[in-house]
């Protein structure tokens, strides 16, 4: 986290995480909020659903809020006089359709209060390695919703590669195919996280911006625990409040998660021990290399 000059005020605001809360483990709104707070933003934390622990972990209850009732909290959230306070936002998984468009009107909300706090929309639909073999792990109408309500809002959006290729359309099989559908998307910057890697037995996190492109490659971990896409995308946005350049920022996001993975695995953990290796998400000692992306061979 940067540190603001002495004697001027904390660059720290509140971020609106909407989210699910799981019980058991760090995916989602746990680790994202404790990644958060720990980097010094207070959390305004809106549950989409309450689940015993990750579905990877095997069957549990799933309880989602009436849209009733949801949309009477959001609404409750969009009048209070505390809204200008907030200072980005981060959406996630949803428990149903029915919540994208209460959710759209609440992002609207804060975005009249402080039209300076950023949107990040992570589109939480799916993946190639889900237990059903790859896909979305949604329902289809929730996919639709998020690419029809939310992303449209965005200014950025941190899908994987299967969601990337999903919510325009696109094969990707490749480094310049990512680019190129990452900007099909419209968004102002697009981190599409686990992109086709360069170097062999890596991992890359594609960040195209305004003004180029650049990846950030790392080694690969094999079975990492899951909520690594909820982590890199709460450290990007508020990497980016801080005043880094897209480069630093996406560099950094990506060495705290490999660290936080590297220290978990190490350990034996089926979940990212955040209350362990906590330091990893402040600053993170881990190699990661970056490089710009050609644009001009993503667009031929």
């Amino acid at each position: 986290m940067t540190q603001p000059p002495a004697g001027s005020e904390p660059v720290t605001k509140p971020i609106l995480v909407i989210t699910s809360q799981v019980v058991r483990g760090g995916i989602s709104g746990r680790g994202l909020t404790f990644a958060l707070e720990r980097n010094g933003h207070d959390v305004w934390f809106l549950p989409t659903i309450l689940l015993p622990w990750h579905p990877g972990h095997g069957k549990g209850t799933r309880i989602v809020p009436p849209t009733v009732d949801f949309s009477a909290i959001a609404s409750d959230l969009a009048g209070s006089a505390k809204l200008s306070e907030i200072g980005g936002i981060i959406t996630g998984y949803l428990g149903s359709p029915d919540q994208a468009p209460v959710i759209a009107d609440l992002i609207k909300a804060v975005k009249t209060a402080n039209p300076e706090a950023p949107y990040l929309c992570d589109p939480v639909i799916g993946d190639h390695t889900s237990t059903s073999g790859g896909g979305l792990y949604v329902p289809e109408a929730t996919a639709e919703a998020i690419r029809d309500h939310l992303v449209p809002l965005a200014d950025i959006v941190t899908p994987n590669s299967f969601e990337l290729g999903w919510l325009t359309g696109r094969e990707i099989s490749s480094e310049l195919e990512a680019l190129s559908a990452a900007r099909d998307l419209g968004t102002e910057r697009v981190l599409v996280t686990s992109a086709p890697a360069l170097r062999r037995n890596a991992i890359s996190n594609l960040l195209a911006g305004p003004r180029g492109a650049v990846a950030a490659e790392h080694a690969a971990i094999a079975n990492p625990p899951h909520g690594t896409g909820d982590l890199i995308a709460g450290l990007l946005l508020i990497n980016r409040l801080a005043g880094l350049d897209d480069e630093e920022a996406v560099k950094r996001a990506s060495a705290s998660v490999f660290e936080l993975v590297a220290r978990s695995v190490k350990k034996g953990a089926d979940e990212l021990l955040f209350a362990d290796e906590q330091q990893s998400v402040v600053r993170a000692m881990a190699l990661v290399t970056s490089r710009r992306v050609m644009e001009a061979k993503a667009r031929a």
